[in-house]
This record gives structure tokens, C-alpha cells and sequence, in this order.
């Protein structure tokens, strides 16, 4: 299986698919957020992803009960959603001007729609790829404009029971997506490593025969190097020029050095992952000769018999293998053999 987002291959024949979420970010700045397309260049990862949707196409302007956020673990505690969302929401009118920056670095430019008119702005524009996030597993509506685009989704699956995603990805295929991502995720902000279950990455692949890679909230890097050597194709990550410059998802984003370590140390655990492989590599082999093996370490004349003060098991490794060691002993010499030869058959009377 292979899947292609604007001809970039995806695949464990490939190392994984960074993409930085550059979210709500950019502080309603547009020079920040082309700031950010920047850094992420530099950093590395293959692709910018955005969040399209106005606090209108998400929730009603109310600031009580249900709407509103009362709860102190929460980074957004004491907002009512619909500000929330009026805060972290990419201008529509960004989106052009940051996706062509985008294609000027080389980079892939996408978007999480969140409904409907959002898919059609979106495919406007002509954007390769879609993503639906965790909080939208669940809307099978959205999932199905979105597949009758016929382009590559991703699918992040957060809080999603098995039952769910299975009618999730059903949906999406029938409704004409062929090639389809799933996202390990845990939608706590940020994620615990404890509460991130890498050991879904393999079963998700296995069960829904789809490329399968990690939404990732956690702090740092470890989680997501971990991810790869259990089948994580694809790698998402938050993305900002500096925490401390504040913004909605500001505390579980990366920084650009940070991010250009993700890059590089997912690829080294790409490629270590290699094949099933027993025997020297082709690069060890120059060090086999120094293994262990008998040499003589003492003058032996003719006729002597070897024991453990004339035999040793040493380095370098140009002698007989040390499983013939206790087999020599007490044999005779078959000619005189000088300290420091390696042992050989022919020295055996």
C-alpha cells in the first residue's frame, strides 16, 4: 500500500510524513503565520496544515452552561467556546496566501475543514488533501463531502471507539475516498506518553488496512520516534515560533528546533527499523577479525601437548573459534609453533 498527498509517497518504504498544525498559532497575525511556514521549511517537516472553520460554523455565540469552558485542567478555562474559536480561527482569507507561500518553500499546504462550506472554500483553492480532526470522527456527513472529493483524507481518532471508526472509515469508502490515513490520537491538551497507547498504531493498521500514523500532543519528541518504530507513517504535530509568545495552543506546540529534531530523529528510526536480519552486516564485517579466538601464548615445540598455559582464548579473531578451545587441550603439537600464532588445525598432531 502507498498513498500519495501531491505526488509525495507515503509508506513504510518511506521515512514518515511530518506535518506541522499550525492551528490558531499565528495570533492573528498573517506575517506570524507566514513567519511560521517559514520555520517550518527550515525545520524540515513535508507539509503546513491549517484549521478552516468560523466560530459560526462551529458552535452559537452563548456564554453560559454547556458553552461555556469551566474547568481548571483545561488551557482554555473561563472562554466561552464561541470566543474561543473567534480567537484561534484562521482568517479565510488567509488561506491563499499562506498556501502559496507554502508551495514556494516546497512545502504541502492542507486544512482540517469543520463543515461543509468549508470543503468547498477549500477545494477553491485546490488543496490536495484533506484532514478530519478527532472532534469530527464522529460526523459522518462532513466525512462524506469530504470523500466525495475523491482526494486522500486523514482521519485523527481521538476519542473514537472502535464502533465509530469503523463506521467512520465504512463511510469514507463508500463514499469514494481510496486512499485513507488514520491518525493515532489522544485529545488531551497536552497528552501524557501514559495515556497515549502506541500499541493501537499496529492494530489500526492491521483491522482497517489503511496507512496509520500519530496525531501527537505530547511534549517533545519521544513519543512520536516511538510511534515510528511501531508502523507510524505519518507524524502531526503542533507547531509555533515560541511558546512564550503565548496563543490557544501555544503550551503543547513545538518550537523550531524542536521540530528539526522530530524530522531528523523520526527518519533515523525509520531507517534503523530496516529488515529481519541475522549475521554480520556488510559494514561489520571488518570487525569480526576482532572477535575472540585461540592463539597460542607460549613457544610450543613439536610433540607438546596443549593446555591452558600455552592456549588462550584472545583477540584478534584470525585463530580457531573458542568453541574448540576445550577440544585442543591435551592434543599434540605437530611441529614447533611460535607465541602468538593464531591456532589452526594443521598445528594438531
Amino acid at each position: 500500500m502507498e498513498i500519495h498527498i501531491d505526488k509525495k509517497p507515503i509508506s513504510n518504504n518511506h521515512p514518515p510524513f511530518i506535518i506541522a498544525e499550525m492551528s490558531g498559532n499565528h495570533n492573528q497575525s498573517l506575517k506570524r503565520a507566514l513567519d511560521i511556514v517559514d520555520a517550518a521549511a527550515k525545520a524540515g517537516v513535508h507539509a503546513i496544515k491549517l484549521q478552516t472553520y468560523t466560530a459560526d460554523t462551529l458552535t452559537i455565540d452563548r456564554e453560559e452552561g454547556e458553552f461555556f469552558i469551566s474547568d481548571s485542567n483545561s488551557l482554555w478555562n473561563g472562554k466561552s467556546l464561541y470566543k474561543l474559536y473567534q480567537q484561534a480561527y484562521t482568517p479565510w482569507e488567509w488561506h491563499k496566501p499562506i498556501f502559496t507561500r507554502c508551495r514556494e518553500l516546497g512545502l504541502i499546504a492542507f486544512s482540517t475543514p469543520f463543515d461543509e462550506t468549508a470543503v468547498d472554500f477549500l477545494e477553491s483553492l485546490n488543496v490536495p488533501a484533506y484532514k478530519i480532526a478527532s472532534f469530527e470522527n464522529a460526523h459522518l456527513p462532513l466525512i462524506r463531502k469530504v470523500a466525495s472529493t475523491r482526494k486522500p483524507m486523514i482521519i485523527s481518532t481521538g476519542m473514537a471507539t472502535l464502533a465509530e471508526l469503523d463506521e467512520a472509515v465504512k463511510t469514507a469508502r463508500d463514499a469514494g475516498c481510496k486512499e485513507l490515513i488514520l491518525l493515532k490520537c489522544t485529545s488531551t491538551y497536552p497528552a501524557t506518553p501514559e495515556d497515549t497507547n502506541l500499541l493501537t498504531v499496529p492494530h489500526l493498521r492491521q483491522l482497517f488496512d489503511a496507512e496509520v500514523g500519530l496525531s501527537d500532543h505530547t511534549l517533545g519528541i519521544g513519543v512520536a520516534v516511538a510511534s515510528v518504530a511501531l508502523g507510524a507513517t505519518v507524524i502531526e504535530k503542533h507547531f509555533t515560533l515560541s511558546r512564550a509568545d503565548g496563543g490557544v495552543d501555544s503550551a503543547f506546540s513545538m518550537e523550531p528546533e524542536e521540530m528539526k529534531a522530530l524530522v531528523e530523529e523520526t527518519r533515523k528510526a525509520w531507517q534503523a527499523l530496516g529488515k529481519v536480519f541475522y549475521g554480520p552486516a556488510e559494514k561489520e564485517k571488518a570487525s569480526i577479525r576482532f572477535r575472540r579466538s585461540i592463539y597460542v601464548v607460549e613457544d610450543i615445540e613439536k610433540g607438546d601437548k596443549f593446555t591452558a598455559h600455552n592456549l588462550r582464548v584472545i583477540r584478534p579473531g584470525d585463530g580457531l573459534p573458542p568453541k574448540y578451545y576445550d577440544i585442543l587441550l591435551d592434543k599434540k603439537a605437530s611441529c614447533n609453533i611460535k607465541r602468538g600464532t593464531p591456532m589452526c588445525w594443521k598445528f594438531v598432531g
